[in-house]
């Protein structure tokens, strides 16, 4: 049986999020409900091996142990803990990590 976690949103990536989302809206309405629904699927498949995506490079600079899953143009930035992932951070690739 596969282990499932828990999937949370930082209040931080909360807004990311919702940033992203009136970004694209501004263009198109659609296209905004449409990438935002694909992102969050995203998200939620780290339920299951949360591990098997890579460690951030700036993980040597922070001190910390974070992962990220790419969608697109957006670095999804996350941490595991014990049976948790807590998405801390959706940043645009051209973006530097700001914790």
């Amino acid at each position: 049986m596969t282990k499932k976690y828990q999937v949370n949103f930082t209040e931080q990536a909360q807004n990311d999020l919702e940033r992203i989302f009136y970004y694209i809206a501004a263009d198109s309405l659609n296209n905004a409900m449409n990438f935002v629904i694909e992102l969050e699927q995203k998200v939620y498949s780290l339920e299951t091996f949360p591990n098997r995506h890579p460690l951030i490079r700036e993980n040597e600079f922070f001190g910390t142990d974070y992962r990220h899953l790419i969608y697109k143009k957006y670095r999804i930035i996350y941490r595991i803990i014990d049976n948790s992932v807590f998405v801390l951070r959706i940043i645009h690739e051209a973006n530097l990590l700001k914790l």
